[in-house]
């Protein structure tokens, strides 16, 4: 996705990078936690869908806030109040009177005191996996789940040990775990966001931030939201939030992502679109693709031998191989499914054929038999998700499979013929769900 052009708000003698896509009926500020840089952001396919998928139904604006990203940097201590009036200076710049408030983990304290502040700016509230205060800033705030400042201030440092590395996209996308694509997108944002030093100026302001008080006070319609398995934000912060905003809207979705353009990112948007707008529009565009599901054979009696814990470890370290040749034959992961993974590839569809080659003997280096089962046909995309009677095939075939064997159905056969990939015809086989008979042939090499 091309990135739309940035543009600046001046106040209080900074500038603010901002910028905007979509032309919806309503305006959408997104505002992210302390690590951005808006360039870099659309470089992260997932993300730059998830931003899509909001630019359908509104105008989303982006903003990197002073200290990070294409911002002015922070020299001075901040408050919470400065930050609302940032808020406030790029709606002008954006030519928005009222805007939806999009608050996203450290984004959650500013979007919570400007709605609370300035109600004729703001239609809505929503927040995502956000928190009121980064900190027990208050000293009635008893509950013993929240971390008290000297580990919050403890967490950071560590944090900071690893700055730039990519390490930390294990915990806030622990779905994608080991997955370096992704690693080496997160290092680099954190990189081009703020240095250490510069970071720990931004957080020497911004972990005082208190809006606890505020919730109390917000008149305007607010959707809370957060996936109940959240390992980077505990859930209890929102369910706090919800309870103590008068006729707030709480929605718990199943999941243990934080970054909200991985895991089932369609169901966060539809609560989100439909608390806006009254309605849920599902985006489904259809694709020719090659469609790659795989499964490890014997998976319950092998994490039963091993024990839970290096059942985990090796099914992070079949995940990481599996991530490795996916990459490098230029497929998506589609999804986990636990003990395999859903694939597509557009284009050639031989990429896929030797990708499933190279991830068979991937895995094997690792003890583990995997079956493959390959389909080419028209897919219906919705949002992050494939879908539609080719992927139903594709699962069919690969249940066909013997331990290391990858099947293909007769369209993915018929399409690589002339490539130099050999096959043993193996017959026509009736597939549950799927009208007609189909052939499908074992892929040698």
């Amino acid at each position: 996705m091309q990135v739309p052009e940035i543009r600046y708000a001046q106040h209080d003698g900074i500038t603010l990078a901002w910028t905007a896509l979509g032309d919806g009926p309503l305006d959408m500020l997104l505002l992210l936690g302390g690590i951005s840089h808006l360039e870099h952001l659309f470089d992260e396919p997932g993300l730059a869908r998830y931003f899509e998928r909001l630019s359908a139904f509104s105008r989303l604006i982006l903003m990197d806030r002073r200290g990070v990203g294409l911002s002015d940097p922070v020299t001075d201590t901040i408050t919470l109040d400065d930050e609302c009036r940032d808020v406030l200076a790029v709606l002008d710049a954006a030519g928005s009177e009222r805007a939806v408030l999009n608050g996203y983990t450290w984004g959650g304290p500013v979007a919570i005191r400007t709605a609370a502040r300035y109600p004729e700016r703001v239609r809505a509230l929503v927040l995502y996996a956000a928190v009121a205060s980064n900190g027990r800033a208050t000293e009635d705030w008893s509950r013993e789940w929240a971390l008290e400042a000297e580990a919050r201030n403890e967490e950071f440092d560590r944090t900071l040990a690893t700055w730039g590395s990519g390490v930390q996209a294990d915990q806030v996308a622990p779905s994608r775990a080991g997955d370096e694509r992704l690693q080496a997108w997160f290092g680099r944002l954190t990189r081009l966001s703020s240095s250490p030093g510069a970071m720990r100026r931004v957080w020497a302001s911004t972990s005082r931030y208190d809006a606890l008080d505020d919730l109390a006070d917000l008149r305007v319609p607010t959707l809370v939201m957060h996936r109940v398995g959240d390992r980077a934000v505990d859930v209890r912060h929102s369910r706090d939030i919800a309870e103590r905003v008068p006729g707030a809207r709480y929605v718990e979705l199943p999941g243990v992502d934080n970054m909200p353009s991985v895991g089932d990112t369609e169901s966060l948007v539809a609560e989100l679109e439909e608390f806006l707008t009254g309605s849920r529009h599902r985006s489904i565009e259809r694709a020719l693709l090659t469609v790659v599901v795989t499964d490890i054979v014997g998976s319950t009696l092998r994490a039963a031998e091993l024990g839970d814990q290096e059942w985990r470890e090796l099914l992070a370290n079949h995940g990481a191989a599996v991530r490795r040749e996916v990459e490098r034959y230029e497929g998506e992961i589609v999804k986990d499914l636990g003990d395999g993974f859903l694939i597509s590839f557009p284009g050639a569809p031989s990429a896929a054929h030797r990708c499933a080659l190279a991830l068979v003997d991937s895995v094997r280096d690792l003890g583990l038999e995997v079956r493959v089962g390959i389909h080419t046909g028209e897919c219906e995309i919705i949002g992050d998700d494939v879908g539609g009677m080719a992927v139903h095939i594709a699962a069919r075939i690969e249940q066909l499979a013997g331990p290391g064997e990858i099947w293909a159905s007769g369209t993915a056969f018929g399409t690589v013929v002339g490539s130099g990939l050999r096959f043993e015809m193996k017959g026509d086989y009736a597939l549950k769900g799927v009208p007609g008979v189909w052939p499908a042939m074992r892929l040698l090499g």
